[in-house]
């Protein structure tokens, strides 16, 4: 379980395929106080750390996963959100997250509001899936309060050190992001279905 607080980025430092599988080597701040079967988020994306270079880990994409995610299309000097799970211990600042990306979308906006960022982002609601105002919403693993939700897109603004300290600063109109709906709105989605 993570909570959507990022705790620093990482360069795409490796890629490489194997079958149908894609293997990530990134460099981080944290590389170095991972442990070999440890979760951790990629842009909002829960994988193991199968091995472990001097200021490196190396996690692996299976088809699935690259079919529903943003993965597939890093490259070798990408950015990436990284979250460790989180410690029973502490406090829960973003949102429950699971690191079980539903599915993706696309920035369609982003406007300078000169302090703060607002980004809009479209997605297939065939899935489902459903925001609503004030609620929260995850992106690239980032906990966000979502702002202007309508059927297939909607809205959050992004302060400065958001901006600063995550991907989101590389978010452009056309980019793709993954999306983590709100697990207690999409059990209430499925008991309203039934």
């Amino acid at each position: 379980m993570f909570t959507g607080i990022i705790e620093t980025s990482g360069i795409i430092k490796n890629i490489r395929l194997d079958g149908t599988n894609i293997h990530y080597t990134i460099q981080s701040d944290i590389s170095n106080e991972l442990k070999i079967d440890q979760s951790v988020a990629h842009n909002g994306v829960c994988l193991t750390v199968v091995n472990l270079f001097e200021n490196c880990h190396e996690v692996t994409a299976i088809q699935e996963t690259l079919e529903k995610t943003n993965l597939a299309s890093l490259k070798v000097g990408s950015l990436v959100n990284l979250e460790r799970c989180t410690q029973m211990n502490g406090r829960l600042d973003g949102h429950i997250v699971q690191g079980h990306v539903d599915q993706t979308a696309i920035c369609i906006a982003k406007i300078d509001h000169n302090g703060s960022w607002e980004f809009t982002f479209q997605y297939n609601p065939s899935t489902n899936n459903v925001t609503v105002e004030k609620g929260s919403i995850c992106i690239n693993g980032v906990s966000l309060t979502v702002v202007n939700s309508g059927d297939d897109r909607f809205s959050v603004f992004i302060i400065p050190y958001t901006f600063e300290h995550t991907n989101f600063k590389e978010i452009e109109v056309g980019t793709q992001v993954n999306l983590e709906f709100d697990i207690i709105g999409k059990y209430v989605a499925k008991l309203l279905k039934r």
